[in-house]
């Protein structure tokens, strides 16, 4: 995607936000010190190019949301060179200065994911990956609406049943394992410095 747009896909996946909040994200809504980012607004791109200023797609919408210790310094990079420079500019500019436009980045978009051969793969999609990656963590069914920005639970309970689903796989995969050695059928995996057979892996 090039320097210009690689926090964007970092907040869409890492992040779980959605392209019409990332479009509006200004400085102002970037706090580096307590790592959050502000959802205030939304412009979602309407097919005729206009941009439509507004709130959030729901009242949950408008949210903090945690910055990944690990892209800190893609925010501080970006925030040098590629954002707006006005103290409540936009996060995300063309080259020319001009918000971005969901026609050009959506070129280098589908250039990129072709090169990985992921010609189906919507940058939408990367908004899925954090979510299950939020879920993974073990966050309350409360604190997994808030970081969404959903307003019901039917979309924070989706996520979490898929991580509970997981799980039980995990689990049972162990325990496949144990009654396995514990039968004869297989030899657990021994640890030389270690006075007992440890199980290393499932």
């Amino acid at each position: 995607m090039g320097p210009r747009w690689q926090l964007m896909v970092f907040m869409g996946s890492f992040m779980a936000l959605r392209p019409e909040e990332l479009a509006e994200v200004r400085r102002s809504d970037v706090d580096l010190v307590k790592r959050v980012v502000w959802i205030r607004r939304a412009a979602p791109e309407l097919t005729t190019g206009k941009r439509v200023l507004g709130d959030p797609k729901s009242k949950a919408g408008k949210r903090p949301v945690g910055i990944p210790p690990e892209i800190v310094p893609d925010f501080e990079l970006h925030l040098r060179w590629y954002a707006a420079k006005e103290d409540d500019g936009l996060l995300f500019i063309g080259e020319r200065g001009a918000p971005f436009r969901r026609s050009t980045f959506g070129r280098k978009w589908r250039k990129a994911r072709a090169k990985l051969g992921m010609d189906g793969f919507r940058f939408y999609d990367l908004r899925h990956t954090g979510n299950v990656l939020a879920a993974g963590t073990g966050a309350s069914l409360k604190d997994l609406m808030a970081h969404m920005g959903h307003s019901s639970v039917h979309a924070a309970l989706i996520y979490q049943h898929a991580t509970a689903e997981q799980q039980t796989k995990i689990s049972n995969g162990i325990s496949a394992a144990v009654v396995d050695i514990r039968t004869g059928r297989r030899s657990p995996s021994v640890d030389n410095n270690a006075t007992e057979p440890v199980i290393r892996h499932v």
